[in-house]
Parts: structure tokens; sequence; C-alpha cells
């Protein structure tokens, strides 16, 4: 099976990754969290310019999609960005919703509808245009629901039953790949700089060991996520998603809690950025299925 990108889809993710980039995402995240959406729905907008929400459209309404691997190309640099926002399950909704006679997939293609799943609670259910259950039925939005990360605001959705959807499950775990490769990368930054002892602290073994064992566990997660996406279609596809989604949990957990441990108690601190990324992986964990459920699937499967 062929996991490497081509050229054309490295070009999408470097692009992406450069438009994110400019909108400054911890300004636009804490803005999210306090009740501004200003900034992101500025952000949203060069989102969809990029054209990252038409891969999940079909073309009969606008899109050029449903295009899963180009989606995890996307998803894992709205998770490198931490981008806020309910982007997983906007995209998510496309896929579900497919052509038919409904507007909305087209409204979603244009940047002119954000869409929020129930899987059970719902993310941003405030700002959406459309909730939605996992069957595809419309609901309104209930009662704030307790959230680890104050930039994913969830609300309670009267008769959601619990479940997720694979493919939005398959687009939070390339979320989570991203995340994690962005907390790893501050961790080596930050490690090559912070000194104790009269050295980098980067230079002690056991911290080396321990962003050592973070790379690895990302760098095998990662190939799972894609070949999820590639089995997009067949039998297989749920199983798959379900091996893809426990391992990018755990793998960016496992390198959140590296992230701290390197950082110290300054990875705590509302005021030092990475800790915006950090309470999102411990969210991301559990969100679209907890680990143990997507392992179960995969037991079940085999």
């Amino acid at each position: 099976m062929k996991f490497v990108l081509s050229a054309e889809q490295r070009m999408f993710g470097e692009t992406l990754r450069a438009v994110l980039a400019e909108s400054e995402t911890p300004k636009t995240i804490r803005a999210w969290a306090a009740g501004d959406t200003g900034p992101g729905r500025a952000l949203w907008s060069s989102v969809t310019e990029a054209g990252v929400f038409a891969l999940a459209v079909p073309e009969g309404s606008g899109g050029a999609g449903p295009l899963p691997v180009e989606l995890c190309v996307a998803a894992e640099e709205l998770g490198r960005a931490a981008a806020p926002g309910p982007y997983v399950e906007t995209l998510a909704a496309a896929e579900l919703l497919g052509g038919g006679k409904s507007p909305w997939p087209a409204r979603i293609a244009g940047g002119e509808a954000i869409v929020s799943l129930a899987v059970p609670h719902a993310l941003d259910a405030d700002i959406a245009d459309l909730v939605l259950t996992v069957d595809g039925a419309e609901r309104e939005p209930g009662e704030p629901a307790t959230s680890l990360d104050p930039a994913r605001r969830l609300f309670r959705v009267p008769s959601a039953a619990p479940g997720f959807t694979d493919f939005g499950a398959l687009l939070c775990a390339a979320q989570q790949i991203g995340l994690g490769r962005s907390l790893l990368d501050v961790s080596v930054a930050y490690a090559k700089t912070r000194r104790q002892f009269g050295r980098p602290i980067g230079e002690y073994q056991a911290v080396k060991h321990h962003l050592a064992s973070a790379l690895v566990e990302l760098e095998f997660a990662r190939p799972l996520v894609y070949g999820a996406a590639l089995s997009y279609g067949t039998p297989d596809f749920a199983r798959d998603v379900s091996a893809a989604k426990a391992a990018a949990s755990e793998a960016s957990y496992a390198t959140a809690k590296t992230a701290l441990q390197v950082h110290g108690a300054i990875g705590y601190t509302d005021e030092y950025d990475p800790s915006l990324w950090i309470r999102k992986a411990r969210a991301l964990y559990s969100a679209w299925g907890t680990p143990s459920e997507h392992k179960a699937r995969v037991m079940a499967a085999l």
C-alpha cells in the first residue's frame, strides 16, 4: 500500500500551513475561548479559500470530493496549528450529508455554513448554522457541558445517542497527529535552550529518551491514519479508522505529557502558548470515541 504523499498533496499541506501560520492562531484560540469568534471566522474564510471544505463535498454539490487523503493532510495541518472551531465536525457533516438534495453541502463547500455534529456533545453548537446527530437528524443545542479545553465549547444535544462517524474519527486522528508534532517540535526547541546545571536540558539522556519515544509513537501512528484514508469506501474502513484513532490518541496524549515534563511548571500557565496545544490534546484523546472503544472495534473485526 502506498503511504507516501504525492507532490501535489505535500504542496497543499505546505500551503495550508502557511495560511494558518499567518493567522497567529494562539491569539485566535484565546479569542475563541473568550467568546470572540471574529478572528476564528476570518481564519475559517482563509481555510475555505484554500479549498479545504470543498474536498469533503461531492462534485454535484460544488465540491471536489470526498477526498479522504487530502482531507487528512488538511486536518493534520489544522491540528498542528490547533485551529479553533468545528472543522472536523463540519467536514464530517459534509461527507455524512453527501450529494442528495440537501443545500448544506454546497454551503459548506463555499464556507457559508459551520456545522456541528453531536458525538454525543456538539462542539461550538452556539455559533453553528446547523447541528446534526450522527444519523443526520437536525437538532437544537441544549445547555453547555464541561470541557477540558476552553476553546472547545461543548453543548448537550437532546436525544443525541452516543456514537461517531468513521469519517469524523479519521479526521480527528489526523488532527491529533498534527497536534502531537507541533508539541514535539516546540518541546525539542525548548530543550535546546533551557539550561540546567550549566547545560541545555536536551543534552541529558532522560530528556532525549522521552522526546525520542514521543517521535516514535507519532511516526507509527501517522501511517495508520493515511492507510485508513486509503481504505475509504472498502469493508475495512471502520476497522482501519479505529486502529488509526486509537494509535493517534495515545501518541498525541503521550507527546502532550512529555511536553509538560520537558517544560515543567511553565507548561501549565495560560499565558504560555504550548498550554493551548496541551489542553487540546487531552480533550481530543476521548473525542470521536475513546482508545478503548476503538481497540474493541479492531478486536471485533479480526
